[in-house]
């Protein structure tokens, strides 16, 4: 019998294989992660069996399948249940995911708190990061005290396990899942088999007791799960929680979610006393002022199935270097510099020999292709030095050639605008007549006009009418 060969090497981290051994995996880019797996033994080259066995369930013809309703249970913190999808479904598995710092641990004591608060049951909070004390001192910071909230510092997924069969809780949460290990698997807590065996291990005890189970696991600085992709394939909702250090606001975004939307996108705000809830985030990304200033234009973005409006601000000035610079924050560089050539030829104003500064308000990060319109304006605004009114709203996106095109989403964004009392609406040429009959404006007590716009030009020269001298 033949000696079996090596089948290649593995990275421990991340599942990368390779023909040969090399010192960092290309993939994760770990050192020392590579170590060689065993080929199968068999004769095919197969480790499973190729002859079937009866099955214990027949298939069925789809139309014979009746549809359950799904029983969602709130958790008292309405963003939290609206990016679930309404609620915590019984035996759900939910991974909390986010940068460290950015306050995954904070949101889900203040959901274990509101669920035991409103009667839902004894809630298991197990911590492999923190101990209890260090648990209840952020606690009794953001006001989590309930008597059913029961606190737990463990690393063994044994005695995870003796804790839920002694409390039998209504809700569980696992933060998080990269500190837990099994003493039955081979290998350091947060590799991959331990974090694939202690995810697994943890879905069928939530599922066989029908109860929710919540677990955090960490990302990377790519903003990607840390671990095995194959633990997003192991749980029911995948939720990444982002934000940036120097703002108080947070995201939480639903990557997959097997009993809801997967493009929602929810807000939070970072206080002294936990995380707020942002039922409008509009307000957080536009500025009020008494007096509009050139070089703002207001726009709305979709996060998600969201709408929200943004303020995007620019400014244009004289250089003192051969070189102008170029300045972007919170837009896409490279997009915002073709932008800026656009506009010029557009505006008929040289603007190559000058510096050139474009930002968002509230740290907002936008990549929608429907601002380009609303960067434009800012541009030719600061330009010319003409304020644009303070119910100008623009909305579409620009070609090279300076047409205004299409973008989705535009009754839920001119829904958004007209909610907000923007009554001066720029949409893409073709596209008024597609929505509904309450949103296309025109003559009217509310006075709001949705005006169409085909070519970049067109809306610059609109400039002089929607702008203050």
């Amino acid at each position: 019998m033949a000696k079996a060969r090596a089948a290649g090497f593995r990275c421990t981290e991340c599942g990368w294989i390779s023909p040969k051994w090399v010192g960092r995996c290309g993939e994760c880019q770990a050192w020392g992660t590579v170590a060689e797996q065993s080929a199968p033994t068999s004769a095919t080259g197969l480790k499973s069996r190729t002859d079937g066995v009866a099955p214990t369930r027949r298939a069925r013809p789809v139309s014979q399948i009746a549809e359950e309703h799904v029983v969602r249970s709130t958790t008292g913190i309405g963003e939290f249940d609206r990016v679930l999808g309404g609620g915590l479904v019984p035996g759900q598995v939910v991974l909390v995911a986010g940068e460290p710092g950015v306050g995954k641990s904070t949101l889900l004591l203040a959901v274990a708190h509101e669920v035991a608060e409103r009667g839902g049951g004894t809630v298991l909070y197990v911590s492999g990061e923190e101990s209890v004390e260090q648990i209840g001192v952020r606690a009794r910071r953001t006001g989590a005290g309930s008597d059913r909230l029961l606190l737990a510092d463990e690393n063994d997924l044994a005695t995870v396990l003796g804790h839920v069969e002694e409390h039998d809780p209504a809700l569980i949460v696992v933060d998080s899942v990269q500190t837990i290990a099994s003493s039955d698997v081979e290998g350091r807590a947060g590799g991959v088999a331990q974090v694939v065996e202690v995810t697994q291990v943890l879905s069928r005890v939530a599922k066989s007791r029908r109860t929710p189970l919540l677990v955090v696991g960490q990302s990377t600085k790519d903003s990607s799960i840390a671990g095995p992709r194959a633990l997003e394939h192991l749980v029911d909702t995948v939720l990444t929680f982002e934000g940036d250090r120097h703002t108080a606001l947070r995201l939480l975004r639903a990557v997959k979610n097997r009993y809801g939307p997967a493009d929602e996108i929810v807000c939070f705000e970072q206080t002294e006393d936990g995380l707020r809830e942002v039922v409008d985030p509009s307000d957080l990304f536009r500025e009020h002022r008494e007096k509009p200033v050139p070089g703002t234009c207001v726009t709305v973005t979709v996060e998600g199935r969201r709408p929200m409006l943004a303020e995007v601000q620019s400014l244009v000035t004289e250089s003192a270097t051969p070189n102008p610079r170029r300045g972007v924050s919170g837009l896409d560089a490279a997009r915002v510099a073709m932008l800026v050539a656009v506009t010029e030829r557009s505006v008929r104003r040289r603007i190559s020999d000058r510096e050139v500064y474009v930002a968002t308000v509230g740290g907002a990060k936008l990549a929608d292709p429907a601002v380009d319109l609303a960067v434009c304006l800012a541009i030719a605004s600061a330009s010319l030095g003409r304020a644009l009114h303070a119910d100008v709203i623009a909305i579409g996106e620009v070609a090279l050639s300076g047409d205004v095109r299409r973008v989705p989403f535009l009754a839920q964004r001119v829904a958004e605008a007209r909610r907000l009392g923007y009554q001066r609406i720029l949409v893409p040429r073709g596209t008024k007549s597609l929505l509904p009959a309450e949103l296309q404006g025109g003559p009217g007590p509310d006075g709001v006009r949705v005006t169409e716009v085909g070519h970049l030009e067109e809306a610059l020269g609109m400039l002089r009418h929607l702008s203050v001298v």
